[in-house]
């Protein structure tokens, strides 16, 4: 039996090397599965949260269906859209939220961690800056999983708590109307994905200003290479593969061989500079492909546009009979 994947992409940030082994190439996999029925759209509207200048909006989102396009993603074989295209999500979230109680979303990780940052802080209100698009997020978010019937959402063990507060409201309903009207969702949780450290050290992140984006050109790539952080170990001495930013970096996108030359080479003393040169001698020709249908995509806004318009009309196809199986449910249409 095929079963449905739903991916959510939010645009807030230029897409990197992080995003590439986290996210898309995961779900690139997921989407080759014939056993799968794969749903992606990009986030726009949670990606208002936090992105307010319109134009930064509406560039980003391009540059992340640019991303996805450029890396494989196939909107023949697969479901690609618009959050903002499908005016179901948001009227499945209005009734999402008439049957949540408040104490769920007081209970949402990001709503928490918001709060904690104004105590550690000393705010005298501790909801100072939380709008309710932050405490509401886990509503559109059941929404967009809810309305396609999706079977399997890929999240991080941080996400997880969304996929049950979805499940939850399901049941609500459901149990409200004595009838399966939603399907309840499970979260796909791979232990395996990458995390890839940023030029400083830390998790590659916009918010640390550490990231390699994904398709910076040859010259640019090669700058930021250079610039990882390192340590002074002269040039001829061993050093540990395990601690290096470089090593950490080279060996999520090489081949067991390539790893194993470099490591050794790191023990029988290596120079930084020429560790750096050997990450990008790898990179560079992973992503020259890629980064040139990335460049034809986005220099013609207008086809990519096209295509989201494409996925818009099959999405709305799929999300009609939902909401009007839940309009008679409710007693708002007959």
């Amino acid at each position: 039996m095929t079963r449905t994947v739903l991916t959510g992409i939010k645009p807030t940030g230029t897409p990197h090397l992080g995003n590439l082994l986290g996210a898309i190439r995961p779900a690139l996999r997921l989407a080759s599965d014939p056993t799968l029925r794969a749903f992606y759209f990009i986030a726009d509207y949670h990606a208002l949260t936090s992105v307010t200048d319109r134009d930064e909006l509406r560039r980003l989102t391009r540059e992340v269906a640019a991303t996805w396009l450029a890396c494989g993603l196939d909107p023949e074989r697969v479901l690609f859209y618009r959050q903002s295209d499908i005016p179901e999500i948001f009227e499945l979230a209005w009734l999402l939220a008439c049957f949540t109680p408040k104490g769920w979303m007081n209970k949402a990780h990001a709503y928490k961690a918001k709060l904690a940052e104004n105590e550690a802080a000393g705010a005298a209100d501790v909801d100072a800056g939380i709008h309710m698009g932050i405490y509401t997020y886990p509503i559109l978010m059941a929404a967009d999983i809810l309305l396609f019937e999706a079977d399997l959402v890929p999240v991080g063990e941080d996400q997880k708590q969304h996929i049950e507060i979805a499940r939850d409201m399901a049941q609500r309903i459901n149990h409200s109307y004595g009838a399966e009207l939603l399907k309840l969702p499970s979260a796909l949780i791979d232990a395996g994905t990458a995390v890839i450290p940023g030029r400083d050290g830390r998790k590659m992140s916009k918010s640390y200003d550490n990231v390699i984006p994904l398709f910076a050109p040859a010259g640019r790539l090669r700058k930021l290479i250079n610039a990882i952080v390192t340590d002074s170990t002269p040039p001829d001495a061993p050093k540990d593969p395990a601690t290096s930013v470089v090593f950490k970096i080279f060996e999520q996108f090489a081949s067991r061989e390539a790893t194993d030359e470099l490591r050794r080479r790191y023990q029988a003393g290596i120079s930084w500079g020429e560790a750096k040169a050997a990450l990008t001698d790898l990179l560079e020709p992973q992503l020259a492909e890629p980064r040139e249908r990335y460049q034809t995509l986005i220099a013609e806004p207008r086809r990519i546009d096209e295509m989201l318009a494409a996925g818009r009309d099959r999405a709305r196809a799929l999300a009609r009979p939902v909401m009007d199986r839940l309009r008679s449910a409710i007693g708002i249409a007959e």
